[in-house]
């Protein structure tokens, strides 16, 4: 089912109409509702109509057709048997390895044609906006991830840590200084230049993620075709969506994507 902003119609009417966005939203962590608050106030600032689907398969060629902008802000996992519940709470496991609940399997919503169908869409003059666990899509699709640019390797729990602007010559981070947040601090590998990487996330406590270390790749942006690319990591809350620095820089994000 998608929902349309109060007042936009799905189509745009005249070539005076603003740009419009469809949004993929939602998955079994993250639940859609909060990203819906998250973005309607952002877009609505900017007169950026935009379009909230939960449904993936609706993410093809046909569907994106008259929009300007792709969001993608979920993770790539399906689970087509369902699950006990939204998180992995130790008694759930206990529950499905007793054998009173059928075993939790998951497998990748995203098709070839479907990563291939956005790589046009960007190659073409489009924009792709990917948030937060949207790089653990690239583990699914060859096409999603040569234009997305990178891939999920892991994260931690909530956590405080430290984002700083490492490229601050870029439209994204122009005015935003290093900022704080408590959040899921993602850690992601980057295929493309690394001149292309402007945010850094830091836990200054020295706490490690695996073998990773306290520091991580946390935004990039880049042209791809006549389109480009934005990924920022941040987004597990609401509260970390709308940190002031971060939502500058979502904000400096659209205007980019769009050429506003």
């Amino acid at each position: 089912m998608t929902s349309v902003v109060a007042g936009q119609s799905p189509a745009r009417t005249s070539m005076g109409s603003p740009p419009r966005a469809l949004a993929l939203v939602g998955d079994r962590y993250h639940n859609a509702d909060y990203i819906r608050t998250a973005l309607n106030r952002l877009f609505l600032e900017l007169g950026v109509p935009i379009v909230f689907t939960i449904n993936f398969a609706e993410i093809d060629a046909a569907h994106l057709e008259g929009f300007q902008l792709l969001v993608v802000f979920r993770d790539g996992l399906n689970w087509p048997n369902g699950y006990l519940e939204p998180d992995d709470y130790a008694y759930s496991s206990d529950l499905e390895n007793s054998g009173d609940w059928p075993k939790e399997q998951y497998q990748g919503w995203i098709t070839e044609e479907q990563g291939k169908a956005i790589k046009e869409f960007v190659e073409a003059g489009g924009g792709l906006y990917a948030y937060h666990n949207s790089s653990n899509v690239s583990l699914f699709s060859r096409n999603f991830r040569e234009v997305m640019g990178g891939a999920y390797l892991g994260h931690p729990p909530l956590r405080p840590f430290k984002v700083k602007v490492v490229n601050r010559d870029h439209p994204l981070t122009q005015g935003v200084q290093d900022f704080m947040v408590n959040d899921e601090q993602h850690y992601m590998t980057y295929d493309k230049d690394s001149r292309n990487i402007l945010l850094r996330s830091e836990n200054i406590d020295g706490l490690n993620y695996e073998t990773y270390g306290p520091t991580a790749i946390s935004g990039w942006a880049h042209d791809y075709g006549k389109g480009r690319v934005v990924f920022t990591a941040v987004g597990h809350t609401l509260h970390a969506l709308w940190q002031p620095e971060y939502y500058k820089i979502q904000k400096n994000a659209l205007h980019w994507l769009l050429r506003m």
